[in-house]
């Protein structure tokens, strides 16, 4: 065994006949302890709340999206619709249309985005995920489902044909409007709620689900053109030869997003807050750590004669340095590993048994992922070396003639 490392690890394990030392070594290791268990338990609950909060992209978002690269629709003959249809990575594609709308029930209005689907949308996304009470319009009714927001606001009720809800859109052209007759500037039908869904706030105010039929001729699109098309994949992590294929099917007219790219703001938020809470702990642990220099500083004092007398024997200024630094490393390691052991023991029991809330009937989220564990590791690795590094350079033996 490693002459440094041996005496390193009786010093770390053997008591100090000072017992003002052993509190301190003690109270270092107790902070090393603490720091990765609060480091790893603050990233699992990141991690948690992460997924939860985008746990509605994966029901709601499809594997891609294709957008208009300019204008609001996408020429989508019978020409393109086979050339899709033969594209292996495609297990569905749904076409939609989609286009701001007034909504009016009983004198109380809001506006919305009217999106129309065909049959195949309940194959790109899972319908039942997100509906709440009620059921998927039929096709060649005047039916549409709407969200639990757009719901309350408007006090709707379902199968409601004596108050039917009005949807207003304007009509297409460039013609002013006749102050006389503002109606006639409208597109107007009538409907009755035939579900409601729920996602998140903000989208069960946004969409109003309505057969495609129904979305165009409302909004007098033709039967050659489309919003959007929503694709789901065979295999995702066959993304990048699906996009290829799509490339040479629409060229340059279209923009294609994946799921993390149609909500590209949400990813960049929660990534930069992840970061922000990584770097906030890491400093905290860089502060515990200032307890282990101090703990190897006072170790070094305490130890003078027996550097001593180490270095009648032969040792070497190195051999000496050495051995607190490694007795510094031995602690915030094996300190690190008993914190982190610590913490997924209680992650475990947080998603297990909830043991917090934060609702009194959602236990806060929380996740075990591997990376976290890694990251912890090595990021106590690094600053315990580097602490003990720094602590170890306080060795000073004026009295050796050799290195």
């Amino acid at each position: 065994m490693n002459f440094s490392l041996y005496i390193a690890k009786r010093y770390l394990f053997s008591k100090s006949s000072n017992n003002a030392i052993n509190i301190i070594t003690i109270i270092a290791a107790l902070g090393v302890i603490v720091g990765s268990f609060s480091l790893l338990i603050v990233l699992s609950g990141f991690s948690g709340l992460k997924d939860f909060s985008l746990q509605f992209t994966n029901i709601f978002d499809s594997d891609l999206k294709i957008y208009p690269e300019k204008g609001k629709l996408i020429p989508f003959d019978e020409t393109i619709r086979n050339r899709l249809s033969q594209v292996e990575g495609i297990a569905s594609y749904s076409e939609i249309i989609e286009e701001r709308i007034f909504l009016q029930y009983k004198n109380k209005n809001h506006i919305a985005y009217i999106k129309g689907v065909d049959d195949n949308y309940g194959k790109v996304i899972s319908i039942d995920s997100i509906l709440m009470v009620g059921e998927w319009f039929e096709p060649d009714r005047n039916e549409v489902v709407i969200g639990l927001t757009t719901s309350a606001k408007l006090s709707l009720s379902l199968w409601d044909y004596m108050n039917l809800v009005e949807i207003y859109v304007p009509k297409p052209g460039t013609g002013q409007i006749d102050v006389m007759n503002p109606s006639s500037a409208f597109n107007k039908a009538n409907v009755v709620v035939s579900g409601v869904y729920q996602v998140n706030e903000e989208l069960d105010a946004k969409y109003v689900f309505t057969q495609l039929s129904f979305a165009r001729n409302l909004l007098s699109i033709s039967e050659n053109e489309v919003s959007s098309l929503e694709l789901k994949l065979v295999v995702p992590q066959n993304e990048a030869l699906v996009r290829s294929e799509l490339a040479d099917i629409f060229g340059d007219t279209v923009i294609i997003k994946n799921r993390i790219q149609q909500n590209d703001a949400l990813y960049k938020m929660l990534n930069t807050e992840n970061l922000a809470v990584y770097l906030i702990f890491t400093l905290v642990l860089i502060i515990a750590l200032f307890n282990v220099i101090g703990s190897i500083i006072i170790m070094i004092l305490d130890k003078r004669k027996n550097i001593e007398t180490l270095n009648n024997l032969g040792a070497t200024y190195t051999e000496i340095r050495r051995i607190f630094f490694f007795q510094g490393t031995l602690m915030t390691v094996l300190g690190g590993i008993i914190g982190i052991i610590i913490g997924l023991v209680a992650v475990w029991l947080q998603i297990k048994f909830g043991l917090i809330y934060i609702t009194p009937t959602l236990p806060y989220p929380a996740k075990i992922e591997f990376v976290n564990v890694i990251v912890v590791f090595i990021t106590i690795s690094f600053l315990g070396i580097l602490a003990s590094y720094i602590a170890s350079r306080r060795v000073q033996l004026k009295s050796m003639s050799k290195n």
